[in-house]
């Protein structure tokens, strides 16, 4: 398995001799082959801007840096959990990476392999899935249906701009389809993908909503999309703050919605730290819940989220309301190698899943810039697993605990059925 680097024009080789190197954490280390697999379709190659890719000298075991070239990188599609960083260091250790997950990329047998395991069904949110003359229609027959909807108009530049696939779903008709409602936010989020502060040293790589829909542009996105058993429709998405803070409008909408048809799946994509609000939302008739978390340990969590009048346990307690009134709960769990996987975040979340009724872990590769997100956190206090090991444990202790990458539908609803794609 050979490095894989990036000359200064963007061209990519695989190098003769040293061998591919990943990172768990700051830890430079080897990939092992069971850690691999082939370059998932819809996984994009990128070079990591002022790095200098590190390989091993196979004769030796001496790493050694490959100056004057760049390190590559995979961004995986939903479906696929990275295992290890890619194998580099900073060339100027001042400047962030783009918010974006890096995985480690090797050259193997003829073709590009990566550090990483399918965690989930990829069909649904492979971007060779959702084609663009299809997605353009989609676009123009419902932004000119309802042309006073600004969230049509919204979520097309979503989808068209920044090829967000939940939004793109909105157009395409199928499936999980976004439904942002709010621009203010109750955390100050490390890495927030749609709002920074000017001193960040971060570019977010989304525009947030700047108006408040109303509670009639929400229900015609709601009844346009749920006309089918398997439909879902999410408040909460990468182009807004936290829909909780909107609480009132949404609970409006899902009881109006409601009256008028039971198809289909009602989510919400939450911090939960407003408890109160969620508890309305949830007794309005929501019937999933997502909730981002990234360590149920209360100092790493604080770290990156920077709750605003909430705390670690304003969430357990939504979740805990939540599935106490049959909502599907899960967690939309921000995983990091070297982080995800060390025993005191293992021992934590784990107890946390089971008082609080979790029902769903999603695994999502946090996009962030590395070294400032291990700056943000202590240094490890125990055993550091592994990531594939790591999930090999969670599957243990947790056996009805579903592990998978994106939102589900129940398993064995009444509702649920087999919605075909019309691609």
């Amino acid at each position: 398995m050979y490095l894989v680097y990036a000359d200064e024009k963007g061209n990519v080789y695989d190098h003769p001799d040293l061998i591919g190197l990943g990172r768990n954490g700051d830890i430079l280390t080897e990939i092992l082959e069971e850690e691999l697999i082939p370059l998932p379709d819809g996984a994009t190659l990128v070079s990591l801007p002022d790095t200098v890719p590190v390989g091993m000298d196979p004769e030796s075991g001496e790493m050694i840096r490959l100056e004057e070239c760049t390190a590559v990188g995979a961004l995986l599609p939903q479906g696929f959990t990275r295992l290890m960083l890619p194998g580099y260091v900073k060339t100027d250790k001042s400047t962030k990476l783009p918010l974006f997950g890096y995985t480690a990329v090797v050259w193997k047998d003829g073709t590009f392999y990566t550090a990483a395991l399918q965690s989930d069904d990829p069909y649904k949110w492979n971007p060779e899935n959702f084609p663009l003359d299809e997605l353009e229609r989609g676009v123009r027959q419902l932004t000119s249906g309802s042309p006073g909807n600004r969230l049509y108009q919204h979520l097309s530049r979503c989808a068209l701009e920044y090829e967000c696939l939940t939004a793109s779903n909105t157009f395409f008709n199928r499936w999980e389809g976004a439904l942002p409602v709010s621009f203010s936010c109750n955390a100050g989020c490390y890495g927030c993908i749609s709002e920074q502060p000017d001193d960040s040293g971060f570019v977010s790589p989304q525009t947030r909503m700047n108006f408040k829909p109303t509670e009639d542009e929400l229900v015609e996105v709601m009844l346009q999309h749920l006309t089918a058993p398997d439909r879902i429709i999410s408040f909460g998405q990468g182009c807004e703050g936290e829909p909780s803070t909107q609480a009132s409008l949404i609970c409006g909408a899902i009881r109006r919605v409601r009256e008028k048809t039971d198809l289909g799946y009602i989510n919400i994509n939450t911090n939960a730290g407003l408890t109160d609000h969620i508890k309305g939302i949830v007794d309005a008739g929501l019937n999933l819940m997502r909730v981002s978390i990234i360590s149920a340990i209360e100092e790493h969590y604080n770290a990156y989220y920077r709750p605003r009048g909430y705390s670690l346990e304003n969430v357990a307690a939504s979740l805990r309301y939540a599935a106490d009134r049959g909502v599907y709960t899960s967690i939309n769990y921000l995983v990091f190698p070297g982080v995800f996987d060390r025993e005191e975040e293992m021992e934590a979340m784990i107890r946390f899943i089971r008082d609080n009724g979790v029902k769903l872990i999603q695994l999502r590769n946090l996009n962030i810039d590395p070294e400032s997100y291990l700056e943000l956190i202590p240094p490890a206090k125990g055993e550091i697993f592994g990531m594939k090991r790591a999930i090999e444990i969670y599957r243990q202790e947790l056996p009805d605990v579903r592990i998978g990458s994106y939102t589900h539908v129940p398993p064995g609803s009444t509702k649920s059925s087999t919605e075909k794609s019309r691609i």
